[in-house]
């Protein structure tokens, strides 16, 4: 493995903040960590995790990770005036953990090789939970040399990583995994609206189905623990989120030529949900939407 003394994590946010505390607990490396929130940095104080701004963590990291609220803000931090391509030397290493777009890792990893440094997309999923244990699920995008660099570090937080293929790989994974997951949530959506109409106990109709083959992680999870009793967080994904990752794979479908037409009927509902002012709610609160609320 190439020495990596220093580490840095830009953004540590909902789910940086754990990622980013399994590496200064498990790497033996020096942490540094750049977010605008001071209360997730001074947490990760005592962790042993030193506050720092970004052109420090550029300078000084041999290996930076980002998780980032969506492309757009990737794309500024990476390839921005003063970002992470302008401070960075050859044989730096970044590794972003955002959503992001195949397009917009492929311009990162073309922008930075011809300076001699490396870029991975390494997009998490599963849960603020699953970031806490520890047991999050990552597709990575990267040659297999830089794959090989980077996996060990994403273990740390991570209990399941997957060679996805070349840069962008492993976005396409992401947002394709987050169409069809979010899919299924809107049939639940249905279902449920549908099954109390009918007369029956929103509960009482997810559990008979997840004996039978609509079984699914979204009925389990986000059916049974969102949907049915209508309890929607914030602080959690919210629906904003979702939309911008739906947008993402609706926009690589029109790309690549394929109608997807279930996805542009999700993009629909999350608009409304969005509209009757529910973006801040945790995305299944798109079942809001059939509930008349």
């Amino acid at each position: 493995m190439q020495a990596i003394k220093t580490i840095g994590f830009i953004g540590v946010g909902v789910m940086g903040e754990p990622m980013c505390r399994h590496l200064a607990q498990k790497s033996g490396a020096t942490v540094l960590a750049c977010d605008r929130d001071a209360a997730p940095l001074a947490r990760l104080a005592a962790c042993g995790v030193r506050a720092a701004t970004m052109a420090e963590v550029s300078a000084q990291a041999d290996i930076v990770f980002l998780s980032l609220p969506s492309g757009e803000v990737v794309e500024s931090v990476v390839l921005g005036e003063n970002g992470l391509l302008a401070g960075g030397r050859a044989g730096q290493i970044i590794v972003d953990l955002s959503t992001s777009t195949m397009n917009t890792a492929r311009k990162a990893a073309e922008a930075m090789a011809a300076r001699g440094m490396k870029f991975a997309d390494a997009p998490v999923m599963r849960t603020r939970a699953a970031a806490e244990a520890g047991t999050l699920a990552v597709p990575v995008g990267a040659d297999d040399a830089l794959f090989a660099l980077v996996a060990p570090f994403i273990r740390m937080f991570a209990s399941d990583v997957v060679h996805a293929g070349g840069v962008g790989a492993g976005q396409v994974v992401k947002i394709l995994n987050n169409m069809v997951l979010y899919e299924t949530v809107l049939a639940l959506s249905e279902a449920r609206a549908i099954g109390v109409r009918a007369g029956l106990s929103p509960q009482g109709l997810f559990e008979a189905l997840s004996i039978g083959s609509a079984d699914s992680f979204a009925l389990r999870n986000h059916g049974m623990k969102a949907i049915a009793p209508q309890v929607f967080p914030e602080r959690a994904f919210p629906v904003t989120y979702a939309r911008k990752d739906i947008s993402y794979a609706v926009a690589l479908a029109d790309q690549l030529g394929v109608e997807a037409t279930g996805a542009k009927n999700l993009m629909n509902c999350l608009d409304q949900a969005i509209e009757a002012g529910h973006g801040d709610k945790y995305a299944p609160a798109i079942s809001l939407v059939f509930e008349g609320k």
